[in-house]
């Protein structure tokens, strides 16, 4: 289980692939040597509606690989209420018991035709799901005859808005709901860190001692121009600053390499800082593993 009150942690997220395997994944891993760096990993549930690899046997053979414990993400799109607490019955006996809970990306952008979402409500259900669950119920109340091991709900939240009390309310209402981490958007700026550090001491003077949660800033390395001109203009809630636009422009126009070069560093940087605010760190880098190693 992942303990949500250490001083430090830094996950990973993985995208399993579209494959009946994930051992690519994990070698690719390995290789990188990314796992030495990290205290714990995340699988992702289909992003974008794309089929992929299920996300709780992914999580399962991680950590058996890796001996470190892994968020294992479950989305409100594809599952009714027995479908949910089904798959949560079978990652306990896996002891996949860290949840990051998602409403998930729409239907339409999936990669199969005719898809259509099972959509009974957004993550507060799963995350009231896994509330009863942790008091040895289902979720109409019945008590099961074994009660299941302690589950650690996730859930996220935007980094960047116009006007932050929007986030506010949305980690208030999930908090409420008994999430213990909340793992936001990517951040790539020290202010709006602080920001998000503000509002999470608010919400927990706010509950003071009726509710035990963390905050898990979300982290890109941004190593290409046009992926941060794609995270700037298409991305809702993140904010991607003029200042890293220009740098990494000025470099494409050298050569590919002083893109990179220079794109690592603001990156790098950044994680430095970042960890000086808040030592608890949610790296994403679309399965580039190798970069890990490099922010260290």
């Amino acid at each position: 289980m992942i303990d949500i009150n250490k001083d430090r942690l830094i996950t990973l997220e993985t995208t399993p692939p579209k494959l009946p395997t994930i051992e690519p994944m994990i070698e690719k891993i390995k290789k990188s040597e990314a796992y030495k760096y990290i205290d714990g990993f995340s699988t992702t549930d289909c992003p974008l509606s794309k089929l992929k690899y299920n996300s709780i046997i992914a999580a399962y053979k991680l950590q058996k690989n890796f001996k470190k414990p892994v968020i294992a993400t479950i989305t409100m799109r594809d599952r009714n209420k027995i479908a949910l607490q089904s798959d949560l019955l079978g990652a306990n006996d896996l002891d996949v018991t860290n949840i990051l809970a998602i409403t998930g990306d729409p239907a339409s952008m999936s990669d199969q035709p005719n898809t259509k979402a099972v959509v009974e409500g957004n993550s507060t259900l799963l995350l009231d799901i896994i509330r009863a669950f942790n008091n040895g119920m289902d979720y109409s109340g019945k008590e099961f005859k074994i009660k299941p091991k302690p589950i650690t709900p996730f859930a996220v939240s935007n980094s960047f808005a116009k006007n932050f009390s929007s986030i506010e309310k949305k980690m208030y209402k999930k908090v409420k709901h008994y999430a213990k981490g909340i793992i936001t958007q990517p951040v790539f700026d020290e202010d709006i860190a602080n920001k998000l550090i503000s509002i999470r001491d608010k919400i927990r003077f706010e509950f003071k001692d009726t509710r035990e949660f963390d905050l898990i800033f979300g982290f890109f390395p941004i190593t290409k121009l046009k992926t941060a001109q794609f995270l700037k203009s298409h991305v809702p809630g993140i904010y991607v600053p003029d200042e890293w636009i220009e740098k990494l422009i000025k470099a494409h126009k050298i050569s590919e390499d002083e893109e990179y070069k220079v794109g690592l560093d603001l990156s790098k940087t950044l994680f430095e800082k970042l960890q000086k605010i808040h030592p608890k760190i949610h790296i994403m880098t679309a399965n580039r593993f190798e970069i890990v190693k490099e922010l260290f």
